[in-house]
């Protein structure tokens, strides 16, 4: 139970739905409802599709390359560690998510569907979740029955994020910007502490067997 809620955690942290949203209200101004409605199912698909892909492939793709996944684990628990250092410090990942798709709409009348990006990559399948998701199926580590749960905790997640872009709009009032940003801080601090804990967890496993 104590693992599957580390899991639910690390996951929720690094997909970040609460985030999403001002993302999400940004990208789909001007559209219908029913069209608003399409974008979030559309974006819910494609991050599932792409995080599941990493799941299934992710540690085939690093074994072909000849990476240890105790390195792996290093390089991916530094690379959280960052991603929650930016949502500490820097601007709110709500917030440069939305600076970045308001510059799309302003650059091009040709952009690519909003429901592919920014929404479903990199707002919900983002690089941190990608290496989350692999590190949290390690073959090694976890029972084919481990990373079916595993995978059923990612999912869950996008369908809480799914149905909070349905809901945009009135948490959006409820909350505001500034509880949207206050949240991800909270998030990137039990981020921070999960990715310290996994470097760790790879280091003295890589100083008790001597593998990489």
């Amino acid at each position: 139970m104590e693992k599957l809620l580390e899991h639910f955690v690390t996951l929720w942290v690094v997909i970040d739905p609460i985030g999403t949203i001002p993302v999400f209200i940004a990208v789909t101004a001007g559209l219908t409802a029913t069209a608003r409605r399409k974008t979030a199912l559309l974006a819910a698909l494609v991050s599932a599709g792409v995080l599941l892909f990493f799941l299934v492939f992710g540690q085939l793709l690093i074994e072909a390359l000849d990476i240890g996944l105790n390195s792996f684990q290093v390089a991916g628990g530094i690379i959280l560690f960052l991603f929650a250092l930016t949502m500490i410090f820097g601007e709110s990942k709500q917030v440069v998510e939305q600076h970045e798709a308001e510059e799309e709409l302003e650059i091009s009348a040709n952009k690519p569907n909003p429901a592919i990006f920014p929404l479903a990559v990199p707002s919900l399948a983002s690089p941190g979740a990608m290496l989350a998701i692999v590190i949290l199926t390690d073959n090694n580590r976890y029972s084919a029955a481990d990373q079916g749960i595993t995978a059923l905790v990612m999912l869950s997640v996008i369908l809480i994020s799914f149905v909070l872009m349905l809901l945009a709009d009135p948490i959006i009032r409820v909350i505001r910007s500034s509880g949207a940003a206050i949240i991800s801080r909270v998030m990137g601090m039990i981020l921070a502490s999960v990715a310290v804990n996994s470097v760790l967890s790879a280091l003295l496993e890589i100083m008790k067997t001597g593998q990489l």
